[in-house]
């Protein structure tokens, strides 16, 4: 009897499966779905939050719980639950609010609270009104909340920090941190902006943790995944057969067993009409 293998096939977003206006295009939908009818097993890993991960892959077809804000979080789509979370101790968080004012950066600290995603911030600023609008298109409730010191609010529940801006401006923080035990960060340009996004969180939290406990939850043989940039390499590490888009950075093509089409060109959804094998 032939053996079956039971395959997971899961990928990035931002810079692989969306092209370079955020979404996904009409071919990606068709071809991924297509082949989810079929029985291909697909989900994704991203360091967004469910508040933009959810509704942007909504057209997705997706059978696999999510990886968000780069292996933070597992979550159900289906029920729309949290199964599994990687915390920060208030201990450590007072100490990553401490370099972050040494430095005079504000910065997001995010919570998980009775299921719930909520964004602490000190001061408003478009990034931070923007995700209000999209928030409110979602009907979800009470995500952010604005206060006088995140310390007063770092708790067991604390998940995430995390801050965008220009890469002079952020490397001091960065240096900051590493010396923080008990904690891992993701420090990378964005696609979009140019400029850089510097994530922190549990040393537990990564993507390749979040493929480990998905392969062994779920029992699958072998995992295959498509990434861009560098908060891609542990997801790459955890893999059995390693796709990077034809617009990745170096560093991931170099561990790449494959290259394919760019982003912009359904790289992702071509290789998997391609490929994919049930």
């Amino acid at each position: 009897m032939k053996n079956i293998i039971k395959r997971l096939y899961i990928s990035d977003l931002d810079g692989t499966l969306l092209n370079n206006d955020a979404r996904l295009s009409d071919f990606t939908v068709k071809a991924v779905n297509g082949l989810v009818e079929k029985g291909m097993r697909f989900t994704f890993a991203t360091a967004r939050s469910v508040y933009s991960a959810k509704p942007i892959t909504s057209a997705l077809n997706i059978n696999i719980p999510y990886i968000l804000m780069n292996g933070v979080s597992i979550y159900n789509p289906l029920n729309d639950r949290y199964i599994k979370n990687e915390y920060i101790s208030p201990e450590t968080s007072s100490e990553i609010i401490g370099v972050f004012r040494e430095n005079d950066l504000k910065c997001f600290m995010y919570k998980i609270h009775n299921d719930v995603l909520i964004a602490y911030f000190t001061e408003i600023n478009s990034q931070v009104m923007n995700s209000f609008a999209e928030v409110r298109k979602n009907n979800y409730n009470k995500p952010f909340v604005q206060c006088a010191d995140l310390a007063d609010h770092a708790d067991e529940e604390t998940v995430y920090f995390t801050v965008t801006g220009e890469y002079e401006r952020l490397l001091p923080v960065k240096i900051g941190i590493e010396k923080i035990k008990g904690i891992n960060h993701a420090f990378y340009r964005d696609t979009y902006t140019g400029k850089y996004y510097l994530e922190i969180f549990s040393e537990s939290a990564s993507k390749a943790n979040g493929i480990k406990y998905l392969r062994n939850e779920y029992g699958f043989d072998e995992i295959v995944c498509f990434g861009d940039n560098l908060n891609d390499l542990t997801m790459f590490e955890e893999s059995d057969i390693k796709i990077a888009v034809g617009n990745a950075v170096n560093e991931l093509k170099e561990s790449a067993d494959f290259v394919t089409l760019p982003n912009e060109n359904d790289g992702v959804a071509k290789w998997l009409a391609e490929n994919y094998r049930g």
